[in-house]
């Protein structure tokens, strides 16, 4: 007599023992046949694509002992699997505790196919596992946002006095950056509650202002965070965005070519100091004047000339302008400490400052090559098509 055939399915990215414990179990009921969710259903339905392609979790599904065969699903939503269960025809539809539900026991019921419940059981000796619960552990990967020039011309009371560009670059997180570091982490925060893991595949100027609203609470009448923090973490590549005298930019313009995102990861690097202090306040005595906002607005335009041209003395000089305009407007940036950081690379940086709004955090440098240091930290810009 032939064993009954026995169907489960479900997304098996990020496949752990969890997985191959319920393959077990249910082949217990006899051959066993898995439903994968396709590539296309799972970004619809969990909004992330998934760690492997549809291919490879294919690959790895099959080739687990208790698996008489696979298939990729190639319907949508959460019944994705009906035309695989159409064709395999099984007696039984074994589902996880947590994956049941009256949907799919009723499909079973108009299909006179035995509907199965097991509970989530580690096999002998090892942790129960769930995606979930390994997705909590892993580090999110969003990235990072390093501001290169023009700061502060996000906020209205600053490009009143005069529009201009902000720079920014979109960085991979190649490590845990510190909180209140000038790595826009407030911002990065705010969006894990949107995407804990990585950024949709979407349009990128969207997400950024999808971003800019999720944070900033039209309810909240305190301080707006700068549309240049969503921007820079959102919008792969180095991208500059005008500011006149609104919270959104009026114009944004982006940099993708390779030569030039290169050469820039070659000259730029980051030197840890310590978190911006609790009770900071970098705004404190503040002197917003048209004149240095003219010359904040200048070393912008300055600095994307350089880069695209990829002059580094140019480069330099307009960064270097550029914080001096900063600190000019917002002298509180130069909280006690920094300037000893300052002082111990000048000699070895062709310019310097501080990233986001300073008071501490990191030390940007910009450098002929990079320096054999322990605490230097080199930037990978992401791509268009890293993710």
């Amino acid at each position: 007599m032939a064993n009954k055939k026995v169907f489960v399915s479900g997304c098996y990215d990020m496949l752990h023992s969890g997985h191959v414990a319920f393959f077990k179990e249910a082949s217990k009921f006899g051959d066993l046949y898995v439903g994968i969710g396709s590539d296309k259903t799972i970004e619809e339905l969990k909004n992330r694509k998934t760690v492997y392609s549809e291919k490879e979790r294919l690959y790895m599904v099959k080739s687990i002992r208790y698996v008489t065969d696979a298939f990729v699903n190639p319907g949508s939503g959460m019944m994705d699997f009906v035309e695989v269960v159409d064709r395999v025809q099984p007696d039984i539809f074994v589902v996880n505790s947590d994956g049941g539900s009256d949907m799919k026991r009723e499909f079973c019921r108009e299909r006179g196919i035995e509907y199965v419940v097991l509970e989530r059981e580690p096999d002998a000796g090892l942790e129960a596992r769930s995606t979930t619960s390994l997705r909590k552990g892993v580090s999110s990967h969003l990235p990072y946002r390093v501001d290169l020039a023009g700061t502060w011309i996000d906020q209205p009371y600053v490009s009143e006095h005069g529009a201009g560009w902000a720079l920014t670059v979109s960085i991979e997180p190649t490590m845990e950056f510190m909180e209140r570091g000038g790595m826009s982490t407030s911002t990065r925060n705010a969006a894990k509650k949107i995407w804990p893991y990585e950024l949709p595949n979407y349009n990128e100027e969207m997400l950024a202002r999808l971003l800019f609203c999720f944070e900033n609470d039209p309810e909240n009448e305190g301080h707006i965070s700068g549309a240049q923090d969503a921007i820079g973490i959102c919008m792969s590549g180095l991208n500059r965005h005008y500011y006149d005298g609104h919270y959104w930019p009026s114009k944004i313009e982006s940099c993708h070519d390779e030569d030039v995102l290169s050469w820039l990861e070659n000259h730029i690097c980051l030197i840890p100091m310590f978190p911006r202090r609790p009770g900071c306040s970098v705004v404190e005595g503040k002197n917003v004047t048209p004149e240095k906002v003219s010359s904040l607005t200048s070393a912008a335009q300055c600095c994307w000339d350089a880069i695209l041209s990829r002059d580094l003395t140019a480069f330099a000089g307009a960064f270097r302008d550029s914080f001096n305009a900063q600190i000019a407007m917002f002298p509180a940036m130069m909280q006690p400490g920094v300037e000893q950081y300052i002082d111990r690379w000048k000699d070895k940086a062709l310019a310097w400052k501080m990233l986001g709004a300073g008071g501490g955090g990191y030390l940007a440098l910009v450098v002929d090559g990079i320096p054999d240091a322990e605490d230097v930290i080199t930037i990978k810009i992401r791509r268009k098509d890293s993710f």
